[in-house]
């Protein structure tokens, strides 16, 4: 891999005249900024449908795109809108609104998908293609309409025939084709808008990284339409679940609640659930990050009737064989291992088995000590993730002797900067690893105010915060372009 320098900002939190960073203009203009202060991947978060956490890790599929990121500009733009009745929402807020946003822009997708009707015609071959290559539309939108016509209720939840409809096909769905159509017609508009904007982006020499968690959630059309790759019961309930033992964080360890997967069946047929997930992600992501790597060698395995992550299990993961399907099915995609944390040194191994980079986050290195320690050159380093504070945030909760020994210790290395989070970034640049990835907030010094995520937390400052505009920024990722020249990235 060649020395590269990123920037990791989420879709949403790119400034939006219509209350969220979007397949927009401004966008583009995001792109341009990127590529003119010397960063060669744009990092974002998963653009996959959410649910009501908006968490981009707990989404109801792993294909379908989320349709808040359509531009309503663009539309006009298409003919399916007059350009003189948009306007704007929440233009200049710093963080995303997500009820208000969805409600704003429904109305305009409705009126677009009427005159999407009447003038097929013009997107008709476009249309059809888009048919034919996903491969996972139908399952989607027979999820989404199951999905309303319940209120959102969880799908082991529905009478059986919605239940179980995939396998017995006992609803006439003749009535629902219109609304069946409109699901469509948001999934062709969000993708045929994402491959404009990754398109842009590769006209400007700027690659785009996306992300896959390992597991996918149980109120999810991946788990309804694929219910014998999970260990499920009779019923369809999962029978044990995914999460983390107890640590020095967590007495009770962590149960995140998704199902385990079925490996077993899955291998039968050469983990095509897996490789369809990675296999369409590459379609748009010229990198791919696979979260909580480490559960391809070992997951824990928590028994759904445990109500605590206590009484779990270490159990092996499909590991190289798994990786091998992945690697047959996508032989050009390039994949980055999220393997923080205590693990085992046959993750590590595995990874380095297979040039998968993994991961070193600064911010868990802040001390002089650990400082010292060179990181290896196949590795993406970090300041911080979407799941850190920034780094004003950390060293505002430092004590006066440990903020003293680190800039001591940076400025015996030449660190002069006045501002910490310049410092640390500017360090990431220097390091040996081959990408240095810088997150928007760290690059510009904000505070908690900008924090993406507190992980294990369901809040509503989590996953909201944005840019309001383009004023300062820029300039802030401009005053890294000559770290990023003499680094040689």
């Amino acid at each position: 891999m060649d020395r590269k320098a990123g920037l990791l900002c989420p879709l949403f939190s790119v400034p939006g005249n219509q209350g969220i960073g979007d397949f927009g203009a401004k966008t583009l203009k995001m792109i341009d900024c990127i590529v003119e202060a010397g960063y060669k991947i744009w990092q974002m978060l998963p653009l996959q449908v959410t649910g009501f956490t908006h968490s981009p890790y707990q989404t109801l599929s792993s294909f379908a795109g989320d349709p808040i990121y359509i531009n309503i500009d663009r539309l006009s733009e298409w003919g399916l809108l007059t350009q003189s009745s948009v306007i704007n929402c929440n233009k200049f807020k710093n963080f995303v609104d997500y009820p208000q946003v969805k409600e704003f822009k429904e109305k305009y997708f409705e009126r677009a998908y009427k005159a999407f009707k009447k003038n097929i015609d013009l997107f008709q071959s476009e249309y059809d293609l888009f048919l034919k290559e996903a491969f996972w539309l139908d399952d989607w939108v027979t999820y989404q309409l199951f999905h309303e016509l319940h209120e959102g209720a969880s799908w082991n939840e529905w009478d059986d025939e919605y239940r179980n409809f995939l396998e017995e096909h006992d609803i006439d769905l003749e009535d629902y084709q219109d609304q069946m159509d409109y699901y469509r017609f948001l999934q062709f508009v969000f993708y045929k808008q994402f491959q404009e904007v990754v398109d842009y982006a590769h006209q400007k020499g700027l690659e785009i990284m996306g992300d896959i968690p390992f597991y996918v959630d149980y109120d999810s059309a991946d788990v309804w339409g694929n219910k014998e790759y999970f260990l499920l019961d009779e019923d369809g309930k999962p029978e044990f679940v995914a999460g983390c033992p107890p640590d020095y964080f967590s007495e009770t360890g962590q149960r995140w609640g998704m199902p385990i997967y079925d490996f077993e069946a899955q291998e039968k047929d050469g983990f095509k659930f897996w490789c369809d997930r990675v296999r369409w992600t590459a379609r748009y992501f010229d990198k791919v990050r696979i979260d909580h790597f480490r559960a391809f060698d070992t997951y824990w395995k928590i028994p759904a009737s445990c109500p605590t992550a206590i009484e779990g299990e270490w159990v092996l993961g499909p590991a190289q064989k798994l990786l091998d399907a992945i690697k047959k099915a996508c032989p050009n995609v390039e994949l980055i291992a999220e393997d923080l944390g205590i693990i085992r040194k046959e993750v590590t191994e595995l990874a380095e088995a297979n040039h998968i980079p993994g991961m070193e986050v600064l911010l868990f290195k802040m001390e002089s000590k650990l400082l010292r320690k060179p990181l290896p050159k196949h590795k993406v380093v970090y300041t911080g993730t979407h799941d850190n504070g920034t780094i004003m945030e950390e060293y505002g909760k430092y004590d006066s002797n440990r903020r003293i020994s680190l800039r001591r210790f940076f400025k015996k290395r030449g660190y002069t900067e006045r501002a910490f989070y310049d410092i640390v970034c500017h360090y990431a640049l220097d390091t040996k690893a081959d990408l240095a990835i810088l997150p928007i907030w760290d690059i510009c010094g904000y505070k908690e105010e900008a924090r993406i995520n507190l992980p294990g937390t369901v809040s509503d400052h989590n996953w909201t915060w944005k840019l309001k505009d383009f004023k300062t920024f820029p300039q802030e990722l401009l005053k890294t372009k000559p770290w990023i020249i003499d680094a040689g990235r």
